[in-house]
């Protein structure tokens, strides 16, 4: 994942009454990548400030020693080898054959409207089936989310056949469409290429709806809206799918700087995801939210882009909750040098 991470303002106030470090932030202090966000190199859907994919992963460790869980860069494309279709998963209901991993990405307007259409109606079906998510996704939902990331990675990239593909679609869809491709776009717009031999510590992410309990606590106790800190989440580290330290000392699932932490982490530990997601409630409380979620956001990490991204996003689980699952099981990609990668997902 790119390094997305702009430096951080030190002007933004801090209302809280725990003194804050002097930032947040620092450049590359997120993990390369969203989104991004996303969202970078890891794009986190982008993957964002950590991973703009999509936004949106995690930081380098060193390409000579690979450690226990991690993942060279060089890994895996998106797979392309065997058929373009999977099997639909027994009972899923689906009437066609579900998009392989390496499926290829539709050419025209007309083909992507539909293939968005269709994706996008089916994976939601496939949600439904799914809820209330306490364990690992049906492969269905995976599949149906993984084409859907790079339907829309594919239109963030190509503005004229989106614009031409999303007039085709219904107001609705067309609206998602459009909130995606744009915090995906801002999410690689702060995306920097690394090199292909980068390592990168991945690990699955923790089960749906266990993070959904964190993230409506932190709501209840902060006042933070839990679809902004599911967006943080997602832009961030991909839910936690990444576990890397950014090589500026960043950590944990919501990627904290260590002084920022100890300032604002409650005594937790910041690779919990509990942990992680209270103290970026607190920290987002402190500096605006939910008063300004732009300024806490800037203060969280100094780019509109990214702060862009975030609101785009959350705007989406705010619309419709399974925006969230869907966003739950896009993928951690990476941007290097030698074109991108995705890291995690199915096979």
């Amino acid at each position: 994942m790119e390094d997305l991470r702009p430096p951080h303002n030190d002007r933004a106030p801090h209302p809280s009454p725990a003194r804050p470090p002097a930032a947040h932030r620092t450049r590359g202090a997120g993990p390369a990548r969203l989104a991004l966000v996303a969202a970078t190199a890891v794009v986190t859907g982008l993957s964002g400030c950590g991973a703009i994919s999509s936004a949106d992963p995690a930081g380098t460790s060193s390409p000579a020693a690979r450690p226990s869980g991690a993942t060279p860069a060089t890994r895996t494309g998106e797979p392309s080898d065997g058929p373009a279709e999977a099997r639909p998963t027994e009972g899923a209901g689906a009437a066609r054959a579900l998009p392989a991993p390496g499926k290829p990405l539709p050419a025209t307007p007309a083909e992507l409207a539909t293939a968005l259409r269709e994706t996008t109606a089916a994976l939601n079906a496939a949600v439904d089936r799914w809820k209330p998510a306490k364990g690992a996704p049906p492969r269905d939902v995976e599949l149906l989310a993984l084409y859907q990331q790079r339907l829309y990675r594919h239109a963030a990239r190509h503005r004229t056949l989106a614009d031409r593909a999303f007039a085709r679609l219904p107001a609705a869809l067309a609206a998602q469409a459009r909130d995606n491709v744009g915090a995906i776009r801002e999410l690689l717009a702060l995306a920097r290429p690394i090199k292909p031999s980068a390592v990168f510590k991945v690990q699955p992410a923790r089960p749906a709806a266990e993070l959904l309990g964190h993230f409506k606590r932190g709501e209840r106790r902060f006042g933070v809206e839990w679809e902004v800190l599911a967006a943080v989440m997602f832009a961030e580290t991909k839910f936690g799918r990444v576990r890397s330290d950014s090589h500026a000392g960043a950590q944990g699932p919501m990627q904290f700087m260590p002084a920022t932490w100890r300032a604002y982490g409650m005594g937790g530990d910041v690779q919990d995801p509990r942990d992680a997601i209270m103290g970026a409630a607190n920290y987002l409380r402190a500096t605006g939210a939910p008063r300004d979620y732009r300024r806490a956001l800037h203060a969280y990490n100094p780019s509109q882009a990214y702060v862009n991204a975030i609101l785009l996003h959350a705007r989406q689980m705010k619309r419709d909750p399974r925006a969230y699952y869907a966003y739950y099981n896009w993928q951690v990609f990476v941007l290097t040098t030698a074109g991108e990668r995705r890291l995690t997902g199915p096979k």
